[in-house]
């Protein structure tokens, strides 16, 4: 009998040692995969994209694998959208300085000329006429920057209110009304009943007169710009059509991007001022298109929605 107790305890004590020098080997394994996963965490850390967690897929490391892969691929997205931000940041910045460049160069020839003592006192009042516009138009243009920038950055709180948007339409063509009279431009207005939209009314108005200055810009003199302004049950519609030449085809689908750089009607309303315009009504539950018209001449159509735009 104690011959059997023997054995019986024998047997017990080589089974916890199989059992332990099993625990022992389990735990050295584990302490191996946690050590590569370590590893792989970083070499990703230090900017490899090929690492992957293949070996992860069994036990209890591989739901800790397969969040970290989640999680990796998300900040390679987060990497890939940061330096596609950089280089669009560092094009708009080279466009921009591009844009400002060639109205300073004017500026100081303007500057230096009117240091002549022999200008006469019309040609001074002219060069100084000039020096004033290139200034104001500098000022648009950076102004107009900064504005588009925050709006972007989602740090503009809109103003929601109901307003006719006759009180738009003529707050917007106020500022170029003395530009359209010296251009001869004849401005048409047609308003159906008495509508009205619920939105920013200083962020459309602004909208609203970067198309009207766009348009002007490319109308020739005695030609006509035409602002109708109908409502249905689902949308207040603003129609803003020019006589120009109306806009390359190629040009159409870049309309509206940031400092496109475009051809013949690109010259100087296709910068920001469209961009800017766009990303204001879009904000307020709104769409802006623009198309050509028979014969000639361009059509922006300004759509307010009174419900959720599908």
């Amino acid at each position: 009998m104690m011959i059997g107790l023997c054995y019986f305890l024998a047997g017990i004590l080589a089974g916890a040692g199989m059992m332990y020098l099993m625990f022992r080997k389990h735990q050295q394994k584990q302490k191996q995969r946690i050590l590569s996963l370590c590893d792989q965490i970083d070499e990703i850390l230090h900017g490899r994209d090929s690492v992957r967690f293949e070996e992860f897929q069994e036990g209890e490391l591989s739901i800790l694998a397969s969040e970290i892969s989640k999680m990796t691929i998300r900040l390679r997205e987060q990497n890939a959208e940061l330096r596609k931000e950089k280089q669009f940041m560092k094009e708009a910045l080279e466009d921009l300085s591009h844009q400002l460049r060639t109205p300073l160069t004017s500026m100081m020839i303007l500057v230096s000329t009117l240091r002549n003592p022999e200008l006469s006192a019309g040609e001074r009042m002219q060069n100084m006429q000039k020096l004033l516009k290139l200034l104001s138009q500098m000022q648009w243009q950076i102004e107009t920057l900064l504005k588009f920038s925050r709006l972007e950055a989602g740090a503009v709180q809109f103003r929601i209110t109901e307003f006719p948007v006759s009180e738009l339409i003529h707050a917007a063509v106020e500022p170029i009304a003395i530009s359209l009279e010296l251009k001869n431009i004849e401005l048409m207005i047609q308003i159906e009943d008495q509508p009205e939209l619920s939105g920013d009314r200083h962020y459309l108005t602004e909208a609203v007169l970067n198309i009207l200055k766009n348009c002007m810009e490319h109308t020739p003199e005695h030609g006509r710009i035409r602002i109708q302004v109908s409502e249905n049950a689902v949308y207040t519609g603003i129609l803003i059509s020019d006589s120009g030449k109306g806009i390359p085809e190629e040009a159409i689908p870049h309309i509206f991007d940031r400092f496109y750089r475009g051809t013949e009607r690109s010259g100087t309303g296709f910068g920001i001022g469209l961009a800017f315009a766009r990303k204001i009504i879009t904000s307020q539950n709104g769409s802006l298109q623009v198309r050509n018209l028979q014969p000639h001449g361009a059509e922006f159509e300004i759509r307010i929605y009174k419900i959720t735009a599908i």
